[in-house]
């Protein structure tokens, strides 16, 4: 029998809005995980980015919810600014037909001022950052009493950034947490670490990356020499006729001169990375979702944070040095159901090597392809390597 929402013992208010934001089925990482959620059971999930994690506990906390009580009763850990951004967002969108349920966001690299007004509106959901929500909790500008659930989004990043021991402090604190979720890429020994002190009977769900929810997305590369690499993407995107684009370099340097030589060229982008101010980060951020930027130049640092439907293709200006962040990076594009492409740039044998390596890893397939002078694509032909002759003495 197929998981509907509505098979899934949800209210009408967050019917509607998943309605509203064109949501037909559950993933099979919400399918799985939303049952035991409402039960109170404890949670450990290993998926990958772009199956729908944060509907699979976003919305059962929603529904636990009691929007009389004012206190702090849902809690949600995050590794970076940017991700915990993307999930007061989507929780937000989740809300649009509830009545005094209220959200906010914590993270470090912005005044704690506003943070501080946004908490005394009373919020019943809490998104952030280990190391901001203790600064709060030590100005004693939140309390974790009342607090019952407890979810750790991208647990292994999380704690494989050195948050281990806040967010062990934080769970010590929270003393009457009824159930706790662990969500992560990948089970690493620090999780686990986590999972055996803070959890009992927890219910373990995996999602193969092979199953349908994986993003559906076509491959490919171009080679070019190192000059040619800036001229080549933008050929390609110009010829391609792509509106909204996702550039991923390697270093803050390598981000900032690209969008300085595309907006020479004539071209709507902008980037973000490390050394670019928080508020300037967001504001950039904010342009792209709502349409009124064309590229996006990014550095690792800000891509898992970054939540658009519509990308219509991601480039990998350099190929990244992680396995992992390449997956991450490619799952930007082909989202929610729609058909995503992905491109390479490689310009010398240790990208090629890498990519190889990566798509092994990954059991990806990419194809090479030629970008002709008229902008059209065709397959390279890889011609076979000849065979050795044998010699006989």
């Amino acid at each position: 029998m197929e998981v509907t929402f509505e098979s899934l013992g949800l209210s009408d208010a967050m019917l509607k809005a998943l309605e509203k934001k064109g949501y037909g089925w559950p993933t099979t990482i919400q399918a799985e995980a939303i049952p035991h959620f409402m039960q109170w059971k404890d949670v450990i999930a290993k998926a990958p980015t772009g199956t729908g994690k944060t509907f699979a506990f976003g919305i059962p906390m929603i529904e636990h919810i009691d929007p009389e009580n004012e206190a702090v009763q849902g809690l949600i850990l995050a590794p970076t600014r940017e991700l915990a951004i993307q999930i007061g967002d989507e929780l937000r969108g989740l809300l649009t037909y509830y009545n005094g349920i209220r959200v906010a966001v914590l993270y470090g690299g912005a005044g704690i001022g506003g943070q501080i007004k946004a908490l005394e509106k009373k919020p019943q959901i809490v998104v952030a950052t280990p190391g901001r929500l203790m600064d709060h909790y030590n100005r004693k500008t939140i309390r974790f009493d009342k607090i019952q659930t407890v979810v750790l989004d991208e647990a292994d990043r999380m704690l494989d950034m050195g948050f281990f021991k806040d967010v062990t402090r934080i769970l010590d604190k929270v003393k009457n947490r009824k159930n706790l979720g662990l969500f992560s890429a990948t089970i690493s020994q620090e999780v686990m670490t986590v999972q055996w002190m803070y959890q009992r009977d927890e219910v373990e769900i995996t999602v193969e990356p092979k199953q349908e929810d994986r993003p559906d997305i076509d491959q490919y590369c171009l080679t070019c020499t190192p000059l040619e690499k800036a001229e080549k993407t933008l050929r390609l995107i110009k010829s391609q006729g792509y509106e909204r684009v996702m550039i991923f370099c390697n270093t803050k340097h390598m981000c900032q001169r690209l969008t300085d030589d595309f907006k020479r060229a004539g071209l709507d982008c902008d980037c973000i990375h490390g050394d670019i101010r928080q508020s300037q980060r967001e504001k950039t951020m904010q342009k792209y979702r709502d349409g009124k930027l064309a590229i996006l130049i990014a550095t690792d640092v800000a891509s898992r944070g970054i939540d658009v439907d519509d990308v219509d293709c991601v480039i990998n200006f350099d190929i990244p040095d992680e396995n992992e962040y390449y997956v991450h990076r490619i799952g930007r594009t082909g989202r929610a159901k729609r058909k995503g492409i992905a491109w390479s740039i490689i310009s010398n044998f240790p990208e090629k090597a890498k990519l190889d390596e990566i798509c092994k890893f990954c059991n990806f397939s990419v194809k090479t392809m030629v970008l002709g002078d008229d902008g059209q694509l065709t397959e390279e032909i890889v011609k076979e390597a000849p065979k050795p002759k044998r010699r006989f003495r």
